[in-house]
């Protein structure tokens, strides 16, 4: 399983960041997006006085202040596994490359504050000023996102450090974090946590309005879910064709393992399927001149293959047969979301209702697993694909990777810690989620030691308010 000369700990270390990575990263929609739908429920509910509003934000700030828990653990642990598996990079380019991270960390507490804040003004503050505080939080979590995935773009181009003999010299903070891949990863990245949160949402409700809750409880936080990801969804599929020709601009290697392209030419196939076999193409569809058509608008778009990269750093087949599916995942499910969307947009304009066919709300219950299986393939195609490479051009991973031993052992003690971290927040939501049901629409949902039950009706306001 290990490339030719790689160090020993290559392979766990590896494992061990894509899988903590993979896990992270489904925790992140959550902090951007669903607590921008808490407000959007908030707003209604303050607007038009809508008690089945507020009961969904009140619920949905407990469930953001639980994921916000479990991100900041599993957040803490990417922070120490960069110098711990990567002390390459952290000790040859920590100038550059943690500038992105210290941003991320004034995010990050300004997120803390602010979850805080709202969650503890439930009845204790005026209603508008208790909305208000909480919309740092959505803010603060775009901004921390942003610049997790400034640090990212960074190693796939990097650019605003002068080196001398390999060291860095001086660093131009600016041009480091908004390089050249920045906006349209981090643009991407922030659609897909909408994406991922809204189908998520909008699954979680479909699913019990196919168990026969169709109260307008569910029904509105089905809508407010689902509407969101069905808004987004077209905006990200044309988002992530930008970013693709991007990456053909400016990322050759990847590209070429994107498409499957072992030799440079105009008139290049799109291959769907398929795995690179000793260096030719098995077993995928090919349909002709699509690359090319995509890439330039034109077959005659000349694509650079993988002859074109140097042997040395040239990735493996097995490494593009992955960031090859990968890719091909990551748009077919966006458009069978799409196309879900396009449907569930068919019923609401056209006929004006909410869908409630057994048949839509079945495909809508499993467009949450749906959305996190694109997540999670986008983000091995922007790793994976990068590969040999940590930076890009600079810096190669079996150069970055500790030479210390039992990463093998860490990376065991890792998944055990993951595991039972994932297993307490499934059991701990699920356990709200029975109190809530078993609460009949009230607000006997409250913790023992949390905010105190809420008034009767759509008011924010605590009892010295009520007069």
């Amino acid at each position: 399983m290990l490339l030719h000369g790689d160090p020993t700990q290559l392979l766990p270390a590896r494992e061990q960041m894509a899988f903590t990575l993979g896990f992270h990263i489904i925790i992140v929609p959550f902090g951007v997006a669903f607590t921008f739908m808490m407000l959007v429920a908030n707003y209604r509910a303050l607007r038009r006085g809508d008690a089945d509003a507020l009961l969904l934000a009140r619920r949905w700030s407990k469930v953001s202040a639980v994921l916000f828990a479990v991100g900041a653990v599993s957040g803490t642990v990417l922070s120490f596994e960069l110098g711990l598996l990567w002390p390459g990079l952290m000790g040859r380019f920590g100038a550059a490359y943690g500038l992105p991270f210290a941003v991320e960390g004034i995010f990050f507490f300004l997120e803390a504050i602010f979850v805080a804040i709202y969650i503890y003004g439930w009845d204790r503050m005026r209603p508008w000023p208790h909305f208000w505080s909480g919309v740092p939080v959505p803010l603060a979590g775009l901004g921390g996102t942003a610049s997790v995935v400034a640090a990212n773009a960074w190693m796939n181009r990097p650019g605003g450090v002068t080196l001398d003999h390999g060291r860095v010299v001086d660093v131009r903070p600016l041009e480091v974090y908004f390089n050249g891949a920045f906006w349209y990863e981090a643009l991407h990245m922030f659609l897909a946590a909408y994406v991922v949160a809204g189908f998520v949402v909008g699954g979680v409700y479909a699913r019990a309005m196919l168990q026969g809750r169709t109260d307008s409880y569910h029904r509105l936080g089905f809508l407010i879910g689902f509407t969101t990801a069905a808004v987004v969804i077209p905006v990200q599929i044309y988002v992530g064709d930008v970013a693709a020709r991007e990456v053909f601009h400016h990322e050759p290697a990847k590209f070429a393992a994107i498409e499957m392209t072992t030799t440079t030419s105009t008139h290049a196939p799109e291959v769907l399927g398929g795995a690179l076999v000793d260096g030719k193409v098995r077993y995928g569809v090919s349909i002709p001149d699509g690359a090319s058509l995509l890439s330039g608008f034109s077959p005659s778009t000349r694509i650079r293959g993988l002859d074109a990269i140097p042997a040395a750093v040239r990735p493996a087949d097995r490494i593009v047969t992955t960031v090859h599916l990968a890719f091909d995942v990551m748009v077919g499910t966006g458009f069978a979301l799409l196309a879900l969307a396009a449907w569930y947009g068919y019923l609401r304009i056209r006929r004006r209702e909410l869908p409630t066919s057994r048949r839509f709300l079945r495909c809508a219950s499993v467009a949450g697993v749906v959305s996190v299986i694109s997540l999670e393939s986008g983000w091995v195609v922007t790793e994976v694909g990068r590969q040999p490479w940590t930076v890009v051009g600079l810096l190669q991973t079996d150069q970055a990777v500790t030479r210390s031993g039992q990463v093998w052992v860490f990376f065991t003690a890792t998944l055990l810690v993951y595991l039972a971290v994932g297993t307490v927040t499934v059991v701990v939501l699920r356990a709200m989620s029975r109190r809530w049901r078993g609460s009949g629409g009230g607000d006997a949902d409250d913790v023992p030691y949390g905010p105190s039950a809420a008034p009767a009706g759509p008011s924010c306001a605590g009892p010295d308010e009520s007069a």
